[in-house]
C-alpha cells in the first residue's frame, strides 16, 4: 500500500499460527473448473462482515479473533474465506506500476465483488466497504470505485503467492495505471484505498 497518513493501529498483534499456516498453505491451489467452497477448510484469511446474505460463521469470539477485537471489530455473524476459497473464483491479472520500485509488477485475483458475492453480498454503487488490514489501517471505498477500477483481491505477485510480512496472503489493489485520474498522480499516491496483508471487510449499508 501507498505511504498512509493514518496511524497503524497499536494493536499488531495476531495469532501468528493462524496466519503463518494459512501462508505456507497458499500454494495449494484448487482444481481447475472446481466451483468455489462455501466454507473454509484451511485457516481463515479474510472475513467479511456487515451487509451480507449468507454467512459461515458465528459471531465475533473474543477470545478466538483476538486481532479483530482488539481493532474493536463487532459482528452477529460472518463468511470467512480460506486460500482455496479466494483462489478458486475466476482470476484477473493486472499490471500497475507499484511505489516500491517504479515498476510495473503482475498482480492476479479475483474481481473484489466477486469475493463479496461469496457472501451475498451485492452492494449499490452508493454503499461502501471498509477494507482492513492487519495493522488495523482501514479503507472505505464507495462500491462505484470498486466497480469501475475493477478491484481485485490479489493473491499472486508475479507469479508468486504473497507471503504475510511482505503484501500479502491477500492485498486489495487495483490497476492504478489504467484509472486515468490516478495514472496522472505521483505513484506513492495512487494506492491509499489498497490495504495489503487484507484480513476483514465490512459492507455498509
Amino acid at each position: 500500500m501507498a505511504k498512509m497518513t493514518a496511524s497503524p493501529s497499536p494493536y499488531f498483534l495476531m495469532d501468528k499460527r493462524h496466519f503463518l499456516g494459512a501462508a505456507l498453505a497458499a500454494g495449494s491451489l484448487p482444481a481447475f473448473g472446481a466451483p468455489p467452497p462455501t466454507s473454509p477448510t484451511g485457516p481463515a484469511l479474510l472475513t467479511i462482515s456487515g451487509e451480507i446474505r449468507r454467512s459461515n460463521r458465528g459471531a465475533l469470539d473474543p477470545v478466538r479473533d483476538q486481532m479483530m477485537s482488539k481493532q474493536k471489530l463487532a459482528f452477529p455473524r460472518a463468511f470467512a474465506l480460506d486460500f482455496a476459497m479466494v483462489a478458486a473464483l475466476p482470476a484477473r491479472t493486472i499490471r500497475p506500476t507499484l511505489e516500491y520500485d517504479g515498476k510495473p509488477h503482475t498482480l492476479r485475483g479475483p474481481l473484489l465483488a466477486d469475493v463479496l458475492a461469496l457472501a451475498g453480498a451485492q452492494p449499490p454503487d452508493a454503499a461502501k466497504v471498509v477494507l482492513r488490514a492487519v495493522d488495523g489501517y482501514a479503507a472505505a471505498i464507495p462500491m462505484a470505485q470498486v466497480r469501475t477500477w475493477k478491484m481485485i483481491v490479489a493473491t499472486h505477485l508475479d507469479g508468486q503467492p504473497m507471503a504475510l510480512g511482505g503484501l500479502g496472503p491477500l492485498w486489495a489493489v487495483y490497476d492504478a495505471d489504467r484509472v486515468p485520474e490516478m495514472a496522472a498522480r505521483k505513484v506513492e499516491e495512487r494506492f491509499g484505498a489498497c490495504p495489503w496483508a487484507l484480513y476483514h471487510i465490512e459492507v455498509q449499508a
